[in-house]
């Protein structure tokens, strides 16, 4: 079907039902666990708080440049991650 993903590599579960669930509902807090850096969409990225469009391109644009992400704390290192912020994504997300 058009649009579909298919991810290599990874563990299987329920990526697929969690992103058009979660992106329909909107709910805006993740209710399968933390959301991935390294596969979530920039939509679901747009989810997480203190997170917009530009700044889940720039979450994609490190992962792309840099080959996803090891860790969390990598994300200190995206453009417009600060202190702050990090301390309020860091039990959200993983790599």
């Amino acid at each position: 079907m058009d649009g579909e993903q298919i991810v290599v590599g990874a563990p299987p579960g329920p990526p697929a039902a969690a992103s058009t669930g979660g992106a329909a509902a909107g709910g805006g807090s993740p209710t399968s666990g933390p959301v991935s850096l390294n596969r979530a969409t920039l939509e679901q990225l747009d989810t997480l708080p203190g997170v917009g469009p530009v700044l889940a391109q720039h979450i994609v644009d490190y992962r792309t440049q840099h080959g996803g992400f090891r860790s969390v704390d990598e994300l200190r290192e995206v453009n417009g991650i600060g202190d702050r912020r990090f301390a309020d994504l860091q039990p959200l997300v993983g790599p």
